[in-house]
């Protein structure tokens, strides 16, 4: 189990001490061994072969060891687990392998395994009974050297075996391994390419207890993990799956951007940006930016108007939960809509809740409550929030689910008061009562060079005009969110509770202020209906 309190060379020679089986998972990069920790690994592989694939370099020594070791010297720096570095054959001879050792410990690094091939080396799965195998007199010579160069006494070398590999022999490899158990190895790293464990296992039983074994099952992956458990060995490597999970992944990705020209068909399933600022410790510098440098610069809040009940088609399932609260592909509405939020980055999101306000209960928002929500409207709601416009904000409705790609746009256009619309125009819509958007010009390919304005929403789609529809969607600048208090203020108690959004950009237009449009097509479901339950699902 990891412990802050067991320094990383400790951690790694506790794993050779213990009983049981412990696993270490490659890792090429600082993400990368951040990932392996946060899954549970209590540490982790340096592989050679997925740092020099990561660098897009073959694995034969093209990366010099500096480069591997600004690379491994990230990885520290992201992790609290012990870090075994494949050190390939230490870069050249007993005096470079010494100072490997020294950076290495400098720099966090638990441990070091080295092979016996000589250098430059080439991978071991690549014609590797033709691989040249070091004279072993001089790589024990090289082992002794990297002990006596370390200062931290924990601090692991492990010696890898190379025997098998190139058609040596049981017996080779056996001389080899006790050769370097008495130069101070801490571990033997036993390698095969046989696509079963027969080779590792025979060897396993001559060699006994001597010293822990290390073994990496990528050849013969089949082999169930309980007979390594049972043979007595100390540490599996699952030495570059990382890396090969991560090559199908962006390949696919590339491929399909390139077929598309454009990413509609991938922005939803890869990772959010959120969870790469999350992984990078964003949220750390945002907690030392408000300890350390001037005030200012707010935290964009979204506020989520999530009080009403629901329209009475939704029946029975709004008997005891607010529309909001119906799931919609095994997730409430309001989850889709948070998930959004945090997507795009916005971490501060406010929920007003009302009817059966204690149904809404998800983690990591806070909830303010218009308990007259069967006598108001929407205003009211954003009255209640009020204490939360300041600064930069966006307002959404709870029933309204839209894609990243939406709310990501509206974050990049400045203005004190951005709406979303949908270029859909009424004409390609059922003629229904709907917020249609009157702007100053209609969407087309060079709208997107121009500001465009809200002049009016109207509800009648025969009015003229129309060029799209709200999508429920306002952002704010801090001057208007500010506006849009002082609006609330303003208004008699009477005509606050009967007012709607609409209503409030009606006014905000008339004020004289500018509300910029960004349009959009598609990418948001108003979800009132049966129909748009299952019009969701799709959606998402």
């Amino acid at each position: 189990m990891k412990n802050a309190a067991v320094k990383k060379t400790t951690a790694l020679r506790n794993m050779l001490r213990d009983p049981g089986l412990s696993f270490l998972m490659e890792a090429h990069n600082g993400l990368s061994a951040k990932i392996a920790e946060e899954a549970g690994f209590g540490g982790i592989w340096g592989s050679g072969l997925s740092i020099s694939a990561a660098l897009g370099v073959r694995d034969n020594n093209e990366a010099s060891w500096t480069q591997v070791m600004e690379v491994v010297e990230f990885m520290a720096d992201a992790t609290t687990v012990p870090i075994l570095l494949d050190g390939d054959t230490g870069y050249g001879n007993f005096n470079s392998a010494r100072r490997l050792v020294t950076k290495l410990e400098q720099r966090g690094v638990a441990g070091v395994c080295i092979e016996d091939k000589l250098f430059p080396k080439t991978n071991s799965f690549i014609r590797g009974t033709a691989q040249p195998l070091a004279e072993p007199g001089e790589f024990a010579g090289k082992i002794r050297a990297m002990k006596e160069a370390q200062r931290d006494p924990d601090f692991v070398v492990v010696a890898r075996v190379e025997a098998l590999i190139a058609g040596h022999g049981m017996e080779e490899a056996l001389r080899r391994g006790e050769m370097y158990r008495k130069a101070g190895a801490d571990a033997v790293l036993i390698h095969s390419s046989k696509k079963n464990a027969s080779e590792i296992l025979e060897f396993k039983k001559e060699w006994g207890d001597r010293l822990p074994l290390v073994i990496v099952p990528t050849k013969y992956y089949t082999t169930p993990t309980e007979a390594f458990r049972e043979a007595g060995f100390k540490i599996v490597i699952w030495a570059n799956h990382l890396m090969r999970s991560a090559l199908t992944t962006m390949q696919a990705t590339a491929k399909r951007i390139f077929e598309d020209q454009h990413l509609m068909n991938v922005e939803e399933k890869v990772a959010p940006l959120a969870e790469v600022f999350r992984l990078q410790g964003e949220s750390e510098l945002e907690q030392a930016e408000k300890a350390y440098l001037p005030k200012g610069g707010p935290v964009a809040k979204g506020i989520v108007l999530a009080a009403g009940k629901g329209h009475a088609e939704l029946g029975e399932l709004v008997k005891d939960k607010p529309k909001t609260m119906i799931p919609v592909d095994g997730k409430p509405i309001l989850g889709h809509i948070v998930d959004a939020y945090r997507a795009s980055n916005v971490r501060d999101l406010v929920v007003v809740r009302g009817y059966a306000k204690d149904s809404v209960n998800l983690q990591n928002v806070t909830y303010v409550d218009n308990d007259a929500w069967e006598t108001t409207s929407e205003l009211a709601s954003l009255a209640a929030a009020k204490a939360s416009l300041e600064g930069p904000c966006l307002v959404s409705y709870g029933d309204v689910i839209f894609r990243k790609y939406v709310l990501d746009e509206m974050l990049e256009t400045e203005g004190d008061f951005v709406v979303a619309v949908d270029s859909m125009t009424p004409g390609e819509a059922p003629a229904r009562r709907a917020d249609w958007a009157v702007c100053s010009e209609p969407h087309s390919r060079t709208t997107i060079l121009r500001e465009v304005a809200l002049k009016d929403i109207v509800n009648d789609p025969k009015d003229k005009g129309i060029t799209g529809q709200w999508t429920g969607l306002l952002k704010l600048s801090a001057a208007g969110s500010k506006a849009v208090r002082e609006m609330i203020d303003g208004m008699p108690e009477a005509e606050r509770n009967k007012a709607t959004v609409p209503d409030l950009l009606r006014r905000v237009v008339k004020s004289g202020l500018a509300v910029r449009v960004v349009y959009s097509r598609g990418g948001w479901l108003d979800v009132n209906t049966l129909e748009d339950l299952v019009k969701g699902t799709a959606f998402r």
